[in-house]
């Protein structure tokens, strides 16, 4: 097929799958596999392939990076005890444990090496599409571990598909490749992000700035790709180091586009491989024999399964080396453990790892095994997220994990310091910016304001918290329950929607009297420049305040006060305020 065509039937697929999915009350990712298997029983269609370079090169620099960026760094720091060892330890003990399976049901050991791990690491965009329903810090935790166990993944690659082909390889030359692999894609993503944050601090144009960052995980990942290291780890490194930095080297404006064309852009891409993916799976199954398909459905099956055994099992003996929540029970853990074992999805990076094993040897020869290792692939890609996506809201409603309050709490603190810090500081603002005291006074006005609101909204929620408490007692003890208060109907609820219009009107006809007024009067000099000097005094103070509000904020961030993804809430909310100021026109030069 022309590529104008597979690009129209990858976007009515991706269409079809938005409309349906939300009616099917299904994930979107989901919907989308399936229309992708449908799709692979026309022939035409099946000559579609996906080749591993297109995934490493194009979609996963970009949903790797957009990962990162909204990924907590103070989550990942406090989570490195978990981390870690999910991403090295248990991918090397997942990938040796699918090897011995599928060895032992026929599969050559070389082969069954790299499946192992090309199905060890969870994927950081199927986790992210599909454990929404998570509680925040477990979500934070898996999306982390999918974030940084590629490069273990990758370096069990390289040393398998280096024995399937016959080469040697010395203990010393593993710990090199290992060590390569992370300090060399640390540091490439590093070096990539310091060169960045030099350039966009001398830029201003929202255009630029954003090209600037939307070059960034792909020359992150080709600098990490030349020298052998991982590729993945560059991404990640390089987009959790411009998301921390990134409200100090860019505009309010590139911020807010940034912020509405990134996540368009890659739900497209990401709709677009979980329909590719659902077609890879039926050209594989339609390229292996009839008596092969049998045995190879039953290795995918029990790979998955030792895939699900190996997680939980390796959770549960690494728990005494864990720091466990304070106040949570044996139950409550055991019950993580199987949240977390469900969700552990495999996607993009396994289906890549397994499509770049190459066909032929050095000497020409066909490289045994190949077919089995992407049949099998792309069988658990499927099973993983066609049986455990489902299964996975289910599972999060039987576990009955704890609420997770502590963003909403965080937000309203960081609401309320940043409001009072503005305040505290209005009066040397007003004689640093040469604001009247007219000026100054209605912006205090208007900060108390503000900050009276954050206040009642803080003690609302902690009154509904309360009373929902109650109503939970309550309930556990009667189950009965009771109907609200309706509201009145007739003439009476006629009777004040006409009274609520009639004032509208008398309101609408005190505001236009005196504009027609002002219009018309003789004793008003329309030109005078004393409106147009408290405007401008009005903007500079507002711009100042804004600028105070997000020193402050970005203090409570790196404190550890709040969090990032608190923080770019709140500083969202106050581009939109400085953009608002401002006006478009020149927010955005």
């Amino acid at each position: 097929m022309q590529g104008l065509e597979i690009t129209v039937l990858l976007g009515l697929a991706m269409l079809v799958g938005t409309v349906l999915a939300p009616r099917l009350r299904v994930a979107t990712p989901l919907v989308l596999l399936v229309i992708g298997l449908a799709l692979g029983f026309i022939p035409e269609l099946r000559r579609i392939e996906l080749p591993p370079e297109t995934v490493l090169l194009l979609f996963l620099p970009v949903l790797l990076f957009r990962e990162a960026w909204t990924t907590s760094l103070r989550s990942v720091r406090r989570s490195l005890r978990y981390i870690i060892p999910m991403s090295t330890l248990l991918v090397v003990a997942s990938a040796f444990a699918v090897a011995g399976v599928a060895t032992w049901m026929g599969v050559p050991w070389e082969a069954a090496l790299v499946l192992g791990a090309a199905v060890a690491p969870p994927d950081a965009t199927a986790v992210a599409a599909l454990g929404r329903l998570l509680p925040a810090k477990t979500f934070m935790k898996l999306k982390a571990e999918s974030l940084t166990n590629d490069g273990t993944a990758l370096v069990l690659y390289a040393i398998a598909v280096a024995l399937l082909l016959g080469d040697q390889i010395t203990p010393l030359q593993i710990t090199g490749m290992v060590l390569l692999s992370y300090l060399g894609g640390a540091a490439a993503g590093i070096a990539v992000a310091a060169a960045a944050f030099f350039a966009l601090r001398r830029m201003q144009s929202t255009l630029t700035i954003n090209l600037t960052l939307a070059l960034v995980p792909f020359v992150s990942f080709l600098i990490a790709e030349l020298i052998d290291a991982s590729g993945v780890l560059a991404v990640v490194f390089a987009g959790l180091i411009m998301a921390w930095v990134s409200p100090r080297i860019t505009t309010a404006m590139s911020r807010r586009a940034a912020d509405a064309t990134w996540p368009f852009g890659v739900y497209l891409l990401n709709g677009a491989l979980f329909v590719l993916i659902g077609l890879e799976v039926q050209l594989v199954l339609h390229e292996i024999s009839g008596s092969e398909i049998g045995i190879l459905l039953l290795v995918t099956v029990a790979a998955w399964i030792a895939l699900f055994v190996v997680r939980y099992l390796f959770q549960w003996l690494f728990s005494p080396f864990s720091r466990p929540p304070a106040g949570s029970s044996r139950s409550l853990r055991h019950r993580s453990r199987v949240v977390s074992t469900v969700a552990g999805f495999r996607g993009a990076v396994s289906l890549a790892i397994a499509l770049s094993v190459p066909v032929t040897t050095a000497a020409g020869e066909p490289v045994a095994g190949r077919d089995a290792i992407v049949f099998v692939t792309a069988g658990v890609i499927v099973l993983t997220l066609l049986v455990q996506g489902p299964l996975l809201p289910a599972v999060i409603r039987w576990a009955k994990l704890p609420g997770d309050d502590a963003a909403v709490d965080e937000y309203q603190l960081a609401e309320r310091a940043i409001s009072g810090a503005a305040l505290a500081a209005l009066d040397d603002l007003a004689v640093e910016h040469g604001i009247s005291d007219r000026v100054r006074d209605r912006a205090r006005r208007e900060g108390y304001e503000r900050l009276e609101l954050a206040n009642a909204r803080a003690v609302a929620r902690q009154r509904a918290i309360e009373e929902r408490d109650l109503a939970e007692l309550d309930a556990s003890f009667d189950d009965a329950s009771s109907t609200g208060p309706v509201p009145p109907d007739g003439p009476d609820g006629e009777q004040r929607t006409g009274d609520r219009a009639a004032a509208e009107t008398d309101q609408d006809a005190a505001f236009t009297g005196p504009l027609q007024m002002i219009a018309v009067s003789d004793d008003i000099d329309v030109t005078q420049r004393s409106p147009l000097l408290r405007h401008k005094e009005a903007q500079r103070l507002r711009l100042a305040i804004l600028d105070r509000k997000r020193e402050v904020l970005l203090r409570l961030r790196r404190e550890g006060t709040i969090d990032d993804l608190v923080a770019r809430r709140i500083l969202a909310d106050l581009d939109v305020e400085e953009i608002r100021t401002r006006g478009i026109e020149k927010a955005g030069e």
